[in-house]
C-alpha cells in the first residue's frame, strides 16, 4: 500500500523532526517505493531520473536502522564525485541530525589523515568514492566488519567512469548478509551483471515520473561559430537576466576562459572543475547553493547529483559529448516538479552530439534566432541593475535544524584522554539537561566539539564556565566555523 505521509512509516521521533524541519512535506515516488523495502530489509535496484529525491529514499530508511550504540559504521554509500559524497553525507548528516548519527565523507585529493582520525572514531555511515573507499580499506583505517547496508548511487556514472573492478573488490570484502541499494538514472548492462552477481532478489522499482525533466524544461539552442560564443552567451544572459545560472563547458580550460571573461564584463560569477583544489570547490559549491553569486560556470563536476534549489538557467557553452551528460546538465534546473529552462550552443562541426542527444531525449531541441540587437538593448537596463543587486543569501538545506543547536567547542581533547562519556556525564549533572539534550560529541586531539540541543546550549555554556569536566575548569566557548 502507497503511504502519502512519512508518519506512516514506522520512524523515530527523532527522524520526523528532522523530516518535517528540512521541509519533506510526503513522500516522493521513489520514496514510497525505496523506503518500505529497505525498511524490509530487502535489496532493491531503482530506476529513477535525476531530482526525483534518491537521496533521502535510502538516507531516511537507514538513518532508521543503524543502531546509534554500534562505534564501527554499519552503512557505505558509494558515490562517483567528491562533490557527491559531500552533498549525500550533508544530506544525511541532517536527517538523522536528532538520532545522533556520525557521517564521514571520505574521498580523494583530501587529506588521507583527517579521514582516517575521523573513521577512527564513532562512525554510524560512510560515503566516499570508490578508490578512497579501497585506499582505506587496504590500509585497515575503515573497518566494514559491522556494514550491514550498501549503496551504489549514480550507478551508471560510476561505471561509465570505470569503477566496475573497485565495486566488486569493495563488495567482496562486505558481509553477504547486507541490504544492497543501487540506483541509477539509466540501466546499462553492466548494471544488471552486477546485481544478478552481488544482489539477493531485488525489487526491481522504475519511476516514471508525470513529467520528466527533459519534458519539464524549455529547451533551446543556437548554432553559432566558435570565434562568436562569448558573445552569444553575454547577448543571452542580458535578455534572459536569471537569478541563477549554471554554465556548461566541456573543458577547465574553457571554463577558466568563460568565467574570466564574464568577470571583466562585471558578472557576480565563479567556477568550479577537477582542476581545482577540493577546499575551493568545496567552497564555490556551498557559496552558489546559498546564492553569493548568480553564475556559476562549470566542468561536469557539477552536472552529476548536485542538488541546488531554484536554478532558473542552465546554459550548454560547450554541447556535451555524450547524451546522457545533456540530460545530467540540464536536470540541475527544473529539479522535482518544478519547470526549468535550457539553451545550447552548437558549431557546424557538432551536429553529430547534437543527433545523439536528440535520439536519446526522443525529440529535436528548437533552433532560435539569436536575439536582435534592439531586444539586447531594450534588456540591459534590467540586466545592469540586478547584476549590481547583491543576491539574497539563502539558508543553508541544514539551517532550520540548527536553529535550537548550539554546537560548543572545549579546550581538551584525546590528548588529555578526554572520553564522550566524560562529556555526557559533567551535561547530565546540570540541572535541566538529560542525554535527550546531547547531541554529537567529536573528540579530536585537543578539543572536544559537542552539540547541545533542545535550545538549552547557552544553559550549557553559562555552567560549564564554573564546572569542572574530568576533574578540572576547561575553556567552554561556542565552536566557530573554522573550527568545526
Amino acid at each position: 500500500m502507497i503511504k502519502s505521509n512519512f508518519s506512516d512509516y514506522q520512524l523515530s521521533d527523532e527522524l520526523l523532526k528532522s523530516i518535517s524541519m528540512l521541509n519533506f512535506e510526503s513522500p516522493t515516488k521513489v520514496q514510497q517505493q525505496v523506503i518500505p523495502a529497505i525498511l524490509e530489509h530487502k535489496d532493491i535496484i531503482v530506476k529513477s531520473q535525476t531530482g526525483s529525491g534518491k537521496t533521502a529514499a535510502f538516507a531516511i530508511p537507514i538513518c532508521q536502522l543503524v543502531d546509534w550504540d554500534e562505534n564501527k559504521p554499519q552503512a557505505l554509500v558509494l558515490v562517483p564525485t567528491r562533490e557527491l559524497a559531500i552533498q549525500v553525507k550533508e544530506d544525511m548528516f541532517n536527517i538523522g541530525r536528532f538520532k545522533r548519527l556520525k557521517v564521514a565523507a571520505v574521498y580523494g585529493k583530501a587529506p588521507f589523515y583527517h579521514q582516517e582520525k575521523e573513521l577512527k572514531q564513532k562512525t554510524h555511515v560512510v560515503v566516499g568514492t570508490p578508490g578512497r573507499i579501497i585506499d582505506h580499506m587496504e590500509k585497515g583505517t575503515f573497518d566494514t566488519s559491522q556494514i550491514k547496508y550498501l549503496v551504489i548511487d549514480e550507478a551508471d556514472e560510476m561505471f561509465n567512469m570505470g569503477f566496475v573492478d573497485q565495486i566488486e573488490t569493495i563488495i567482496k570484502d562486505l558481509s553477504k548478509k547486507r541490504v544492497t541499494m543501487l540506483l541509477s538514472a539509466t540501466m546499462p548492462s553492466a548494471i544488471e551483471t552486477l546485481s544478478n552477481r552481488y544482489m539477493k532478489d531485488p525489487i526491481h522499482a522504475e519511476i516514471e515520473e508525470e513529467s520528466s525533466a527533459v519534458d519539464r524544461i524549455s529547451q533551446e539552442r543556437y548554432t553559432v561559430e566558435y570565434r562568436d560564443k562569448m558573445k552569444l552567451l553575454s547577448d543571452i544572459t542580458i535578455v534572459e537576466n536569471p537569478d541563477s545560472c549554471i554554465i556548461f563547458c566541456n573543458t577547465k580550460q574553457r571554463v577558466d576562459e568563460v568565467n574570466d571573461e564574464l568577470i571583466r564584463l562585471n558578472y557576480t560569477c565563479e567556477k568550479i572543475h577537477g582542476g581545482m583544489e577540493q577546499r575551493d570547490r568545496v567552497r564555490v559549491m556551498n557559496e552558489f547553493k546559498q546564492g553569493y553569486f548568480r553564475y556559476l560556470v562549470a566542468t561536469d563536476v557539477a552536472a552529476r547529483g548536485i542538488d541546488i534549489d531554484n536554478i532558473s538557467l542552465v546554459i550548454n557553452y560547450d554541447i556535451p559529448q555524450d547524451k546522457e551528460s545533456y540530460v545530467h546538465r540540464i536536470g540541475r534546473t527544473g529539479r522535482i516538479s518544478r519547470e526549468g529552462r535550457a539553451i545550447t550552443f552548437v558549431t557546424q562541426y557538432e551536429d553529430k552530439f547534437l543527433k545523439d542527444i536528440h535520439r536519446y531525449i526522443g525529440k529535436e531541441i528548437p533552433l532560435m534566432q539569436r536575439p536582435e540587437i534592439e531586444t539586447v538593448n531594450d534588456s540591459k537596463e534590467e540586466f545592469v541593475e540586478k547584476i549590481n543587486t547583491k543576491p539574497e543569501v539563502k539558508e543553508t538545506k541544514g539551517a532550520p535544524l540548527s536553529k535550537e543547536i548550539l554546537k560548543l567547542h572545549i579546550n581538551a581533547g584525546k590528548k588529555t584522554k578526554m572520553r564522550p562519556v566524560d562529556i555526557v556525564g559533567t551535561l547530565c549533572s546540570i540541572e535541566g539537561v538529560t542525554a535527550d539534550d546531547i547531541g554529537i560529541i567529536n573528540v579530536v586531539d585537543v578539543s572536544t566539539f559537542v552539540e547541545i540541543l533542545n535550545d538549552k546550549g547557552e544553559l550549557v555554556l553559562e555552567e560549564l564556565q564554573n564546572k569542572p569536566i574530568k576533574g578540572r575548569l576547561r575553556k567552554v566557548s561556542k565552536a566557530v566555523e573554522t573550527q568545526m
